[in-house]
């Protein structure tokens, strides 16, 4: 496939998780790549950072023989300098403040709403027919936004929670079985924070229910670390993770790209028959969808036991009142 005929891939926010999105993009040839981010100001300079992160990736991605065109473009917090996200397939939405230590992802809410904004409106403006892949935290409440600010239908915007909260309980899972990742199927839907919901009903290892691999009391303890993952790495490193979340977006591009049809959970928007399911409606949380080409092409719907319903319900409640919460702010 020559360069001109690969697909584009924008990545808005080229902070650590930005940039190791590219990075995997380029690393597996899967797209042309590009980058937008802010300049960084001195007292007597201005940085292009995001020019030379793009100029960085595509020498590393020559060294390993993809030939990928990957570009970086300075933007301001304005709007402007979005043109080049014309053209477009997908869009990864990674632009934010960062969580820091003591900071909840709800903390979060009334400065990233600004920011969702101003890309959103740019996307709907250059890239009016791209998949929207949101990262931003707190996640469920910023895709929810930037739904309503594209005014793009809801199978073409979702956000990135999931994939990575699965990957995290998978790998604690097999780090205490003692197995490879590959014989466990698990999944993790709920909002994306502490009251996310590992599904253990219908999850298990080599077809052995987890609930028959593991003691109670192991399995209770990988279940509250897999909901605490995030923090327990912000604390170690002072700031959030970046190599999972990249991996996690860029598995969920790879699978759109490549018209996969692949189950994974990811934030997507319910309502009507998926929402009566999942009883929850005008909401944007966690749930098992398929991916393909046309982005969420169908939600799965995950018989859940009473245990694991109760926890969920609590998990939408809790998004649902950040989604209340910009509403009522007038952010959206």
């Amino acid at each position: 496939m020559s360069k001109q005929n690969r697909p584009v891939v924008s990545v808005v926010g080229a902070g650590n998780v930005g940039e190791h999105v590219a990075n995997i993009l380029a690393i597996k040839g899967l797209a042309n790549i590009r980058m937008f981010d802010l300049a960084r100001k001195t007292e007597d300079k201005v940085f292009e950072v995001v020019k030379g992160k793009a100029l960085d990736i595509k020498q590393m991605a020559t060294s390993l023989h993809s030939d990928v065109e990957v570009e970086g473009f300075t933007v301001t917090p304005e709007g402007d300098g979005y043109e080049p996200l014309e053209g477009s397939d997908i869009v990864v939405v990674t632009a934010g403040f960062p969580r820091r230590p003591g900071m909840s992802r709800d903390d979060l809410l009334s400065k990233n709403v600004g920011i969702i904004r101003v890309i959103s409106e740019r996307i709907a403006k250059y890239a009016p027919n791209a998949i929207v892949i949101v990262v931003s935290n707190p996640v469920d409440v910023m895709t929810y936004a930037a739904f309503k600010l594209t005014g793009f239908p809801k199978n073409r915007v979702f956000g990135m929670a999931g994939v990575l909260d699965t990957a995290r309980f998978k790998s604690f899972l097999s780090m205490e079985l003692g197995v490879s990742v590959r014989n466990i199927n698990a999944y993790v839907i709920g909002g994306h924070g502490d009251d996310m919901v590992p599904l253990l009903s219908v999850s298990s290892v080599a077809g052995i229910p987890l609930k028959e691999a593991l003691p109670e009391d192991k399995l209770n303890e990988i279940v509250e670390r897999t909901k605490f993952g995030g923090g327990e790495i912000v604390n170690l490193m002072g700031t959030s993770a970046y190599h999972a979340p990249g991996s996690s977006t860029a598995y969920m591009v790879e699978a759109i790209l490549q018209d996969k049809k692949e189950i994974m959970p990811c934030s997507a928007y319910l309502e009507g028959e998926d929402g009566e399911f999942y009883e929850a409606n005008d909401v944007y949380v966690g749930v098992p969808v398929k991916l393909g080409r046309n982005g969420v092409e169908e939600i799965v719907k995950l018989n859940m036991t009473e245990e694991e319903r109760e926890l969920w319900r609590k998990s939408v409640a809790s998004v649902k009142s950040g989604i209340d919460r910009i509403k009522e702010l007038g952010l959206i």
